[in-house]
C-alpha cells in the first residue's frame, strides 16, 4: 500500500465504526477525504456542514431523464461515512465520493436489463415454434449435487470466534467498542483479505460475485491515484470492510484498471439530498445494507457512559408514557438482569439481546404487546430527517416545503391524524393540497371516511411522510412548476385519455375537492360530451351518485359546484326513463347489482333535493313494482323505498307482499321480494303486526321439502338486522302479537276481551274516578 494513503474499513451505519474513524481521522490530519459514495453527489457535499441539515438524510441520485430511475444513499448521525464528510468538512480538506458513478451503473443496469428481456423474447418465441416431436426424447441427465455457497464474510469470521451470527459479532468487536481505537482498522483488513483469498479458492458454482464488484473497485482505485496525483501527502480512504484488501494501488496495474473500465455506458444524473426516516434504515425496509435496530446504535453514539442503565430509563419513560406501570424498582432490576446475561454469556457489554432479555421479563412480563411498542419506538423510532431551504431541488419540491411551512402541515415519519374544519380557510387549504398531492401519486395524507366523508364540512386524514415522495415530486415536476399546476395538469391527462364515464366523474370529483377550477370546467365539459352518448342506464345511474355529493356539498367547500347542475339535469331524467327496461329479466347475480344501483340512485335523488326530480324517480319507482318480469329482490327495494317516502302506505304494502307471498306464486321469487324490502332494518316488522303476520304465515305454509332451499336466503335477510331488532321480532312472535294462518294469510292477536275479570276491576277504578260502581 502506498505510504500516504490510509484506508479505513468500516460498516456503513456502525456507530463504533464511527468512533473510531474520528479518532484516526484525529491523529491522521488527512489532507484529503475520500468516501465511498456516488461521484454524481460530489456538489450536494457541503451542505452537509450547515447546521440545518439534521440526520437521518439520504443523497438521492437519479436519471434526469427517467426520475423514477433512482438511487438512495441514506446516513443516520452514526454513520462513519457522515461523521468523515463533517470531519473533513470543519478542517477545510477537500471531501469527494469515489465509487463508481451512478451515471455509468444506471446505464450498465439498464442494458443488463434490456439484454434479459431480448433473452426471454427468444426463448419465449422458440417455445412457441417448438412442437412435441421437436423434443429430444433422451432422458435427461441427473442434476449435480448442490454446491454450498459460502457468500456470509462476517459469518466465516463470527464462526471462527465462537458466535452464531456475523451480525452479533461484528458488534461485540466493532461497534461496543467504547474506546475508539483507530488501530483496529488494519486489523479489519487483514481479516477481508483473508476472506477474499478464501472466497477465490472456492469453485466458481460455490460464489455469488457482485457483477459490479470489480467495476467499482477499479473506480476506487483510480480516485485514489487521481488525488495522489494532485499532490495530496495524506489520503483517507472510507469505504465497506470488503473493499478494504482491493484498493491497495500498488498491488493492482493502472493498465489493468483502465481496461476494466473502457468504453462504459452514460447517463445523464442530478443529485440532491432527501430527509429520510430510522424506519428506512432498517433491514425490514429492504435496505440492503441497513442495521436491525437504529434507534440502539443512535443511543450507543451519543451516550459515552452508562449505556444500559440510561436504555433501561428510557424503556420505562415510554411504557409509563403508554400508561403501563414502571418504576425506578422495574429499571434497577432491568440493568441488573441485562448485566447478569452479558456475564453469563461472556460477553463483556451487555448487547442488544440480553437487554430484550431483561426489558421482556422485567417491563413487559412476557407480553409480545409491550415489546412491538419498544421496538417501534425505541428500537427503530419515529426520526425524519431535516434539511435547509436552500438545497437543489426541483421548483416542485420548493413549493411544497412552502405550502408545508405556511400551512404548518410538518412532514413526519410516524402517521399523524389531522382533523380538518372545511369551514375553516387554513383546513380548507390544507384540504386542496392534500387532495392535490393525491393527484400527483403522493399519498401523504389518506381520508378516513368513517371518521369524516367527503360530503360534509370535516375531514379526517391519517397522514405519514414517505421520503420515498421525493422521487414522485422529481417525476411530477413535468407537469408543473406548483403544486396546483401540477396536479391540473396530471388530471387534464388522465381525462384525455379516459373515456369512462364513471371514471371522469370520479376525476371531476377530485378536481372540486383540490380547488382546480379551471381544470375542473374542462372536465364538466367532458363528462357532458361522455354522458350525452352514454346509453347504459346502469353506468349512469353509478354516475349520479358523486355528481349530487358535488352539488349538495359544494358550498361547505366554497366551490362553485353549480357547475355539474345542467349534467345531472340532463341525466335524471334518461335514468327515470330507461330503468324500466334495464330490470328487466335479470339473475341473481345480476339482479342483486341493480339493487345497489337502485340505493344508491335514490340516495343521490334525496341529495339532489329537487321536487321535479324527486317526483319523476318515485313515478320510476311504482312502475317498476308493478312489472311481474322485473326480479323480487328489485321490486321488493323499489317497494321499500317508496313505503320510507310516504308514495304509498302500509295497506298498499300489505296486499302487494300477500300476492307477492300467496301459495300460487314461487316461493323462491317471495322469498327474493322479502331480501328487498326488509334487507338492512326489521323495524317495520317490529311496528307492523299485520305485515309480520304475512311473514310469519308464509313461512309456516312453506311446503317443507322448498324450505330447505329457502333457508339460505331468508337467513341472509335477516342476518341483515341489528341483533336487537332481531330478538324483538323474537319476542313479539313468542307473545302471539301475531298468530298465523296458513289458510287466509291474515292475523289475530291474543290479547282478548275478557269481560268477567274486567268486571272485577270496576269498583276500584270507579272509586279512583270519583264515581259510583
Amino acid at each position: 500500500m502506498a505510504a500516504n494513503v490510509s484506508i479505513f474499513g468500516v460498516r456503513h451505519h456502525g456507530p463504533g465504526s464511527a468512533r473510531s474513524l474520528l479518532h484516526a481521522l484525529e491523529e491522521l490530519r488527512p489532507q484529503c477525504v475520500l468516501i465511498e459514495g456516488p461521484p454524481d453527489a460530489d456538489e450536494v457535499i457541503p451542505f452537509a456542514e450547515r447546521a440545518e441539515m439534521t440526520p437521518p438524510v439520504a443523497i438521492l441520485v437519479h436519471d434526469a431523464d427517467r426520475p423514477a430511475d433512482a438511487v438512495y444513499y441514506p446516513f443516520a448521525e452514526f454513520s462513519p461515512e457522515w461523521q468523515a464528510i463533517r470531519w473533513a468538512l470543519r478542517a477545510k480538506a477537500p471531501v469527494r465520493f469515489m465509487d463508481l458513478p451512478q451515471a455509468h451503473r444506471m446505464a450498465i443496469e439498464a442494458e443488463r436489463q434490456k439484454k434479459v428481456l431480448e433473452q426471454l423474447t427468444r426463448t419465449v418465441q422458440q417455445r412457441g415454434t417448438e412442437t412435441e416431436e421437436d423434443e429430444p426424447q433422451a432422458a435427461m441427465p441427473a442434476a449435480a449435487p448442490p454446491v454450498p455457497v459460502r457468500d456470509d464474510p462476517l459469518g466465516e469470521l463470527a464462526r471462527a470466534a465462537g458466535f452464531d451470527d456475523g451480525e452479533r459479532w461484528w458488534e461485540h468487536v466493532v461497534e461496543h467498542n467504547r474506546a475508539g481505537d483507530a488501530g483496529m482498522f488494519a486489523a479489519i483488513r487483514e481479516a477481508m483479505a483473508e476472506l477474499r483469498e478464501a472466497r477465490e479458492a472456492l469453485p466458481a458454482e460455490a460464489r455469488r460475485p457482485d457483477p459490479d464488484e470489480p467495476l467499482r473497485e477499479a473506480w476506487m482505485r483510480r480516485t485514489i491515484r487521481a488525488a495522489q496525483k494532485e499532490g495530496f501527502e495524506r489520503l483517507a480512504v472510507v469505504c465497506g470492510a470488503w473493499h478494504t484488501p482491493a484498493l491497495d494501488v500498488e498491488r493492482f496495474g493502472r493498465k489493468e484498471d483502465d481496461q476494466i473500465l473502457a468504453g462504459l455506458p452514460k447517463v445523464k444524473t442530478a443529485a440532491t439530498w432527501v430527509p429520510w426516516t430510522h424506519d428506512r434504515l432498517t433491514f425490514a425496509s429492504g435496505y440492503g445494507a441497513g442495521v436491525r435496530s437504529p434507534g440502539w446504535y443512535e443511543h450507543l453514539w451519543r451516550r459515552e457512559g452508562m449505556i444500559v442503565e440510561s436504555w433501561m430509563t428510557r424503556t420505562a419513560h415510554l411504557l409509563r408514557d403508554k400508561d403501563i406501570d414502571c418504576s425506578s424498582a422495574h429499571v434497577i432490576e432491568a440493568v441488573r438482569l441485562a448485566t447478569t446475561l452479558a456475564s453469563l454469556r461472556g460477553r463483556p457489554l451487555a448487547d442488544l439481546s440480553d437487554i430484550a432479555d431483561a426489558t421482556r421479563s422485567v417491563f413487559c412480563f412476557d407480553s409480545d404487546v409491550a415489546m412491538r411498542l419498544v421496538a417501534r419506538e425505541l428500537l427503530v423510532g419515529d426520526r425524519l430527517g431535516e434539511l435547509p431551504e436552500d438545497v437543489p431541488m426541483v421548483p416542485l419540491q420548493q413549493d411544497l416545503m412552502r405550502l408545508q411551512k405556511r400551512l404548518r402541515l410538518k412532514p413526519e415519519a410516524l402517521e399523524k391524524v389531522q382533523e380538518l374544519d372545511l369551514r375553516n380557510e387554513t383546513d380548507r387549504e390544507r384540504s386542496h393540497l392534500l387532495h392535490r398531492l393525491r393527484l400527483l401519486g403522493l399519498d401523504w395524507g389518506t381520508p378516513d371516511e368513517q371518521g369524516g366523508g367527503k360530503g360534509t364540512f370535516k375531514e379526517i386524514w391519517r397522514l405519514r411522510w414517505d421520503p420515498a415522495f421525493a422521487v414522485r415530486l422529481i417525476e411530477a415536476g413535468v407537469f408543473g412548476t406548483t403544486v396546483e399546476q401540477a396536479a391540473a395538469a396530471k388530471l387534464r391527462q388522465m381525462a384525455a385519455a379516459s373515456m369512462d364515464l364513471r371514471e371522469l366523474t370520479g376525476y371531476l370529483q377530485d378536481a372540486m375537492l383540490a380547488e382546480l377550477g379551471a381544470a375542473a370546467a374542462e372536465l364538466v365539459r367532458r363528462v357532458e360530451n361522455v354522458a350525452a352518448v352514454a346509453a347504459d342506464v346502469t353506468l349512469l345511474m353509478q354516475t349520479l351518485p358523486k355528481l349530487a355529493a358535488l352539488l349538495r356539498y359544494g358550498n361547505v367547500r366554497q366551490t362553485d359546484a353549480t357547475l355539474v347542475g345542467e349534467i345531472v339535469d340532463g341525466i335524471v331524467p334518461r335514468v327515470t326513463a330507461g330503468l324500466g327496461g334495464a330490470v328487466g329479466s335479470l339473475n341473481d347475480e345480476a339482479a342483486a347489482a341493480m339493487e345497489a344501483n337502485v340505493r344508491a340512485t335514490h340516495s343521490a335523488i334525496e341529495l339532489l333535493d329537487n321536487a321535479g326530480h324527486t317526483a319523476d324517480w318515485l313515478a320510476c319507482l311504482r312502475r317498476i313494482i308493478d312489472q311481474d318480469t322485473v326480479h323480487g329482490i328489485v321490486r321488493g327495494r323499489c317497494a321499500r323505498l317508496l313505503l320510507d317516502q310516504g308514495a304509498i302506505s302500509v295497506d298498499d304494502v300489505a296486499r302487494r307482499l300477500s300476492l307477492t307471498l300467496s301459495r300460487g306464486n314461487d316461493p323462491a321469487q317471495g322469498a327474493r321480494w322479502l331480501e328487498g324490502f326488509l334487507s338492512g332494518s326489521g323495524l317495520l316488522l317490529i311496528h307492523d303486526d299485520k305485515l309480520l303476520g304475512l311473514v310469519d304465515a308464509w313461512v309456516a305454509a312453506i311446503d317443507p321439502a322448498v324450505f330447505q332451499e329457502l333457508v339460505p336466503l331468508l337467513r341472509r335477510t335477516f342476518t341483515t338486522f341489528p341483533p336487537a331488532e332481531r330478538r324483538q321480532i323474537g319476542q313479539n312472535l313468542s307473545k302471539g302479537r301475531s298468530t298465523s294462518r296458513a289458510g287466509g294469510g291474515g292475523t289475530t292477536t291474543s290479547t282478548e276481551v275478557a269481560p268477567t275479570r274486567g268486571e272485577r276491576a270496576l269498583p276500584l277504578l270507579m272509586a279512583i274516578l270519583g264515581g259510583d260502581a
